[in-house]
């Protein structure tokens, strides 16, 4: 009889149990993100460039590496004798440079994500080591780690490039290098109060293996902070390969590099201001993109920021 007037209501069992368990949390994350602008539009920003660095050959109008050097140093909106324009203008080998900012994204964004992948691998697993383990293993990372910081970075870059040769790979390994020590020492002090948790003390006295504890029970209390880092530094990666890049001991040319460009232009802010004014536009857009959308995901996984916030 109770079955046959819910389903007279037109309302099913499972429908009525969702609805009492209210919005998921990925619903409620979405609304949040709506309701906050500067969030939205970092996300937007990010999912541009990342679709840009993904198929930039269905943006970009031209070949970046194509040269015409009867078309040199045009300005912006510049029409050729075959009416294309070039909305950008060309640079000092009349390269069309709106093409050469869009495949430039797949090297930043590229960079960027894989530096942070590696780093925030090194630094997890020793966070989680040093902060389970204690003792001398403890001393001994957070010594590294001391080391690791009184090293300059540009020094480190630099050293790493002169001796391997300037190469994309070799870019990301001198910025993994250096900035896992940014998510191990926050992992290890999360470490060091999730150990004392009666679930983590019961798993370890019923005999469960070290691994198991690291990577079932204290990684996932872990892994929100190494998500929040790894979004907030995003953006700083690609600052500081364009500032490789800008230097020298970056992508080598002719590959598209917006921290390349900005040093090609430098030479031509007199004369051909475009040439190091657009890439640094792309550039601000998308680090100020992946900053607000970074504080927007620190918001929602630290409850306590959000507590503030509201």
């Amino acid at each position: 009889m109770a079955t046959e007037k819910i389903e007279a209501t037109g309302i099913t069992l499972g429908t009525w149990e969702e609805d009492a368990r209210g919005p998921s949390d990925l619903s409620l994350a979405i609304r949040d993100l709506l309701r906050r602008p500067t969030a939205l539009f970092g996300f937007l920003c990010l999912i541009f460039v990342i679709v840009w660095a993904l198929v930039p050959e269905w943006f970009a109008p031209m070949d970046p590496y194509r040269q015409n050097l009867d078309i040199t140093l045009k300005a912006p909106g510049y029409v050729d004798s075959n009416g294309f324009t070039y909305w950008a203008g060309t640079d000092q080998l009349g390269r069309d440079l709106l093409s050469r900012i869009i495949w430039g994204s797949r090297v930043s964004l590229i960079v960027g994500f894989v530096a942070v992948l590696i780093s925030g691998a090194i630094g997890i697993t020793l966070g989680l080591v040093a902060g389970f383990y204690g003792g001398i293993v403890d001393t001994i990372i957070s010594r590294i780690i001391d080391i690791a910081l009184s090293v300059p970075f540009i020094l480190l870059a630099m050293s790493i490039v002169a001796i391997l040769g300037p190469s994309l790979q070799n870019v990301i390994l001198a910025m993994a290098i250096r900035t896992w020590i940014v998510y191990a020492r926050p992992i290890r002090g999360a470490v060091l109060s999730a150990k004392e948790y009666e679930y983590i003390v019961g798993a370890r006295a019923t005999g469960c293996r070290t691994p198991r504890i690291l990577i079932r029970h204290l990684l996932p209390n872990v892994l929100s902070t190494a998500i929040v880092i790894a979004t907030l530094y995003l953006g700083r990666m690609i600052i500081i390969e364009a500032s490789l890049s800008f230097l020298g001991v970056g992508v080598p040319p002719p590959t598209p590099a917006w921290g390349g460009m900005l040093a090609d232009g430098r030479s031509y802010l007199d004369t051909a201001w475009w040439i190091a004014v657009f890439p640094g536009l792309a550039l601000m857009l998308v680090v100020l993109g992946i900053n607000l959308f970074g504080d927007w995901i620190r918001d929602v996984l630290d409850p306590r920021m959000k507590r503030l916030a509201d």
